[in-house]
C-alpha cells in the first residue's frame, strides 16, 4: 500500500478534487505508481492534504470513472493494470453500452424536448387545459379519438371513430384484447419468435401459444393455416412490419393470404403495428384488409418515444369498443390525458410526422453504422428500423456468448426471450438506446470483435 503517496495540489488552478485527479495520472505516467498498487485511505489522504473528505471521495470517484483506478469495497482503492487494446476500451462513462432496450433513438433534429416544451405551453393557455386534468373516458376523450383515427387513416384508410380507443401504451392494450378475445385454456397464434410483453400477458392469463413458422419474410401463411386445422386457435398475435425481433416485414400477398385464413377459420388477429410508421413504403395493414377481424395497435413509443405511453387502436365494431374500454378501465384507467392532448395537439400540427421522419432518418444512420461494424456476420435488419437480428456464428452459443458479452458491458436479448419452443443461436441488437454515434460505433465493434474470435481464444483477447 502506498501509505506515503503525497501529491501536491497547492499550486492547481480550479477544483481541487480534479488537481488530485490530475496529479495521480501524472505520478502512474511517470510510473511512480504501478499497476496493481492500494493507494492510501481516502482519510488518511484528505488530512494529508487538508482538505474535506468528500472531495477526496469525489476525486477517487473521477479516477475510478475515468479507468484510472479499480475500487473494491473492504479492499481499499488499486491502480489500474494496463490499458486494454483499443478496441476493447469503454469510452462510455457507464463502463457499458445497451443493446437491450428497444426504443427509438432521439436525436437532435426531432427537437423533442423543445416541441415538449412548447406544445405542453400552448396546452396550459389552451381553453379547457383544466378539463385535461380530470379523469377522462377510458376509452379515451373524443378529441383524442378524433386525432387519433386521422392518424391511423394515413395508413388505414377512413375510420369512424367509434371503432378508435386511446389507451396508455401498446402493452397495457395487449393485456386488454386478449382479455376480450380470448378465455383461459383457448389457443393463441404466434409466430415462433415473438414479442416477449405478449407471452407474458399470455402466460398471466393462461393461455395457450401455439408457435407458427416463419422465414426471411415473416409468418408463413400455409403453416399458420395448418395450425388453424390443429388447433383451433381463437386468435392470431403478430407484428407484420420491422417483426420484433426478427425485422421481416409481411409482404402484401402474404397478408392478403393471413387475412383469409384467418376469416374463413374464424381467428380474430391482433395485429401489433409498433414500427409501422417508420418505413414510408410499409405494405397496407392486415386491419386495412380485413378491419372486421383485426384489433390494430399503433403505439407511440416506438416511432416517437416510449415517454408518452400513449397507443392507439382500431377495433373491429362498436361492440368490440365497449369491451376493450372495460377492460382498460380495469387494468389502467385511462391514458394520461395530458400526453394524450399533446400527441394530439401534435398530429393536428404536423409535428408527430416530423419527429416520426427525423427518427426514421437517424435510424438509416445507425443501421449503416451497424452495416459497416458488422460486415460478414449473419444478420437481418431494415434500414428504418432500430434493431437488427444477428445469428452467431459457429461455435458461439448464446449463452456463453452473453455471459462474455456482459463481462464486457455490452446487454443484448439472446433468443430465449423470444422464443415459443427451441431457440435458434441469435440475440437481437437495438440500435436506439446508445447516446451518440461514437458509443454505437465502439459497442458494435466490441460485438464484431467478440463474434470473430472463437470462445475459446476470447479471454486472450480481451
Amino acid at each position: 500500500m502506498m501509505e506515503s503517496w503525497n501529491p501536491t495540489i497547492a499550486g492547481d488552478a480550479g477544483p481541487k478534487y480534479l488537481a488530485i485527479v490530475k496529479a495521480l495520472a501524472e505520478d502512474i505516467r511517470a510510473g511512480r505508481l504501478p499497476p496493481g498498487v492500494r493507494l492510501p485511505p481516502q482519510r488518511a489522504l484528505a488530512k494529508h492534504l487538508n482538505v474535506d473528505l468528500t472531495t477526496v471521495t469525489r476525486a477517487f470517484n473521477e479516477a475510478r470513472r475515468t479507468g484510472l483506478i479499480d475500487a473494491t469495497a473492504g479492499r481499499g482503492s488499486f491502480v489500474r493494470g494496463p490499458t486494454p487494446p483499443k478496441e476493447m476500451r469503454r469510452p462510455d462513462p457507464s463502463g457499458s453500452v445497451d443493446f437491450s432496450m428497444n426504443m427509438p433513438p432521439q436525436p437532435v433534429t426531432a427537437r423533442l424536448a423543445e416541441r415538449m416544451e412548447a406544445g405542453l405551453s400552448r396546452l396550459a393557455r389552451s381553453p379547457g387545459f383544466l378539463d385535461r386534468m380530470q379523469y377522462q373516458d377510458s376509452a379515451g376523450n373524443m378529441a383524442d379519438r378524433t386525432a387519433a383515427a386521422h392518424w391511423l387513416g394515413g395508413r388505414l384508410g377512413p375510420l369512424p371513430v367509434h371503432r378508435v380507443l386511446v389507451a396508455g401504451g401498446a402493452q397495457v392494450v395487449l393485456a386488454a384484447v386478449l382479455a376480450a378475445t380470448l378465455r383461459p385454456g383457448d389457443a393463441l397464434c404466434v409466430p415462433a419468435l415473438t414479442y416477449p410483453g405478449l407471452r407474458m400477458a399470455a402466460e398471466r392469463r393462461g393461455i395457450r401459444l401455439v408457435p407458427v413458422p416463419c422465414d426471411a419474410d415473416g409468418l408463413d401463411p400455409d403453416a399458420f393455416l395448418e395450425s388453424c386445422k390443429a388447433e383451433r386457435p381463437r386468435a392470431l398475435y403478430l407484428v407484420p412490419t420491422l417483426d420484433n425481433p426478427t425485422t421481416a416485414t409481411l409482404p402484401p400477398t402474404r397478408r392478403e393470404r393471413i387475412a383469409e385464413v384467418a376469416r374463413s377459420h374464424g381467428v380474430a388477429v391482433i395485429e401489433d403495428d409498433a414500427y409501422g410508421a417508420l418505413p414510408p413504403d410499409a405494405p397496407p395493414p392486415i386491419a386495412s384488409l380485413a378491419a372486421d377481424i383485426t384489433w390494430h395497435i399503433a403505439t407511440l413509443s416506438k416511432c416517437v418515444s416510449p415517454g408518452l405511453r400513449v397507443a392507439y387502436v382500431a377495433v373491429p365494431g362498436t361492440n368490440e369498443a365497449v369491451r376493450l374500454a372495460a377492460e382498460l378501465r380495469a387494468i389502467n384507467m385511462m391514458a394520461s390525458p395530458l400526453t394524450a392532448a399533446l400527441a394530439s395537439q401534435w398530429i393536428a400540427e404536423g409535428e408527430l410526422d416530423a419527429v416520426v421522419a427525423a427518427i426514421r432518418h437517424e435510424n438509416g444512420r445507425r443501421q449503416a453504422v451497424a452495416r459497416e461494424a458488422l460486415q460478414g456476420l449473419d444478420l437481418q435488419a431494415h434500414s428504418c428500423g432500430h434493431h437488427l437480428w444477428l445469428r452467431l456464428p459457429e461455435p458461439w452459443r448464446r449463452g456463453e456468448f452473453g455471459a462474455h458479452a456482459r463481462q464486457l458491458g455490452l446487454s443484448v436479448i439472446l433468443s430465449d426471450a423470444f422464443a415459443v419452443g427451441p431457440a435458434p443461436e441469435a440475440i437481437r441488437v437495438s440500435l436506439g438506446a446508445a447516446p451518440d454515434a461514437e458509443t454505437l460505433r465502439y459497442g458494435l465493434s466490441l460485438l464484431a470483435t467478440l463474434l470473430t474470435h472463437p470462445p475459446g481464444a476470447i479471454s486472450t483477447v480481451v
